[in-house]
């Protein structure tokens, strides 16, 4: 097995990191009147222009411009950034949460683009690729056996709505060659990942990101939980870095009255602005939890921290990243970006939440293996938080400031040997390769399968844990799996799941052992 797949289990990570980093954004446009010329800026044009026009050497001006961007912001706080022209994309498209495309879920398996599934409905779907097939060519051009980046692959299966592009497939199950013309649509980025049931009465919700479409696909989620005789509501967000600040406001406002506070933000003049609840929402009464954890940071903060201050639900998890800094965003003519943190956000009771970052933005973010080696991830009791930083909300529960939302309910890490690494690595892509592995050797063995079979099945198969923990061994990651063996398994069973029936069933599994939601359903309500 290849070596190049070590980088997985930090694909989490790297994902959450950039995703607290942007943060909560204000989706209000720069107003060029503060943008006036003085005589700073017009010494770094000069010196930028002189280095163009007389300098003895040829240099790339631009990546002097993004070094001198870069420096500048990294003397402020640690979520005022610089986003490159070739970054921006990606991440705009994220936000924006659909694009043109051809609707496929793929690994770029032994350099060859494999998919893992194509999207209910989607292009690929009506033009009857399905999972396993292998996408040779892509109008003729080879994407087999090349080193592409992923804006490269992107960019020669993205197109114009309506757009065609004819795709050589290998069907490896059938040994089959062919082309297929597939005409590329709108595709959705799902923001929510999940709105079901976990028993008779019990939704649950899960927003991976702070999208402009989030609001929407969380609407719709709850609408069908409600018809579905959903009394009480669990909102997860875990893991979700934030996003648009006012699609935060918008589902806090689902849960809160009229007339109730859901944030203020303060900037660097003084200038408060308050945002209250507005129309009657559509579960103001009911049960509701949230779930967060330590990557759960700035949007995510602010939706539960009103909750929390409100007296309205309870939070459930473990302390959240502690980010209480807006940013707004400046486009530059190039596509590049900078979001520049403008105000200070307080969650109803006054409180920031926002950690301190005066000793770097290095040690801003090593924070979660202080937690660790503190052993705030397993107890509660170890939680560091100053008593001036202490409010009390509506009906007199303390809540406290600075560093985050210290939750109601807490839950440590799920695994109870204390490899931390272990969760995280689960959650990360191994797993995924781990299983498209397994079944590129013998996919048939599924073939007609259907889910109450699958399970049976998968309850006598015991194989798969010992060939995951061979994986990992021979990837270079030293993971002692026995001791977490039915964590393990469930992990796996639950990809297995995704992969042959979609990510609905990967959530049924994942989360009929949750921890937070077994302290949810073996504890009292309040409301």
């Amino acid at each position: 097995m290849k070596k190049d797949r070590l980088y997985l289990p930090i694909l989490i990570f790297t994902t959450l990191a950039l995703g607290i980093v942007l943060g909560t954004i204000l989706n209000i446009p720069v107003d060029r009147e503060i943008l006036s010329s003085n005589t700073h800026k017009s010494k770094l044009n000069k010196l930028i222009d002189f280095i163009d026009n007389e300098y003895v050497d040829d240099v790339n001006t631009d990546s002097i411009v993004d070094l001198t961007v870069n420096n500048i912001l990294d003397k402020l706080d640690p979520h005022s950034v610089y986003i490159a022209k070739n970054e921006m994309e990606d991440v705009s498209q994220s936000m924006k949460g659909d694009f043109v495309g051809i609707g496929v879920n793929f690994y770029m398996y032994n350099d060859t683009v494999s998919v893992i599934r194509p999207m209910p409905g989607g292009p690929c779907d009506k033009a009857g690729i399905i999972a396993g097939d292998r996408i040779l060519y892509a109008n003729k051009e080879r994407l087999f056996g090349r080193k592409f980046s992923t804006e490269d692959l992107y960019a020669r299966l993205k197109g114009e709505v309506d757009s065609e592009v004819r795709l050589t497939i290998l069907r490896k199950s059938e040994n089959k060659r062919f082309d297929v013309i597939v005409k590329r649509d709108v595709v959705p980025i799902k923001s929510v990942d999940v709105a079901l049931m976990i028993n008779k009465t019990d939704g649950y919700i899960k927003i991976n990101r702070f999208a402009e479409t989030t609001y929407d696909e969380f609407h719709k989620g709850l609408l069908e939980l409600k018809k579905l005789g959903a009394k009480t509501l669990i909102v997860d967000v875990r893991d979700n870095g934030g996003g648009y600040l006012e699609k935060a406001v918008e589902i806090a406002d689902e849960f809160l009255p009229k007339g109730r506070m859901i944030v203020f933000t303060k900037s660097k003049k003084g200038k408060i602005e308050k945002t209250y609840a507005s129309t009657r929402g559509d579960f103001e009464n009911g049960n509701l939890y949230v779930l967060i954890n330590e990557n759960a940071a700035s949007a995510s903060e602010i939706f539960a921290g009103a909750i929390q201050d409100n007296d309205r639900g309870t939070i459930v998890g473990r302390r959240s990243f502690g980010k209480g800094l807006v940013q707004r965003e400046m486009s530059f003519d190039d596509g590049s970006a900078v979001r520049l943190t403008v105000a200070r956000y307080y969650t109803p009771t006054g409180r920031s939440i926002q950690k301190s970052y005066e000793h770097g933005k290095e040690a801003y973010y090593k924070d979660f293996g202080h937690r660790f080696e503190s052993g705030e991830l397993y107890k509660k009791d170890s939680i560091k938080i100053a008593d001036t930083l202490k409010f009390r909300t509506p009906k007199g529960k303390i809540v406290y400031g600075g560093g985050g939302i210290v939750p109601d309910v807490f839950v440590p890490l799920e695994t109870v040997h204390g490899d931390e690494r272990l969760g995280y690595m689960l959650q990360s892509g191994v797993t995924g390769y781990f299983v498209f592995e397994q079944l590129e050797h013998n996919r048939k063995i599924f073939k007609g399968m259907d889910y109450a079979a699958f399970l049976a099945f998968m309850k006598k198969k015991d194989t798969y844990f010992g060939a995951f923990s061979k994986y990992l061994s021979e990837n270079g990651m030293s993971i002692n799996l026995d001791q977490e063996k039915e964590l393990v398994k469930r992990y796996i069973l639950a990809e297995f799941a995704q992969q042959l029936f979609g990510e609905n069933k990967y959530f049924e599994i994942i989360l009929s052992r949750d921890a937070m939601i077994n302290a949810i359903l073996n504890k009292p309500a309040t409301s």
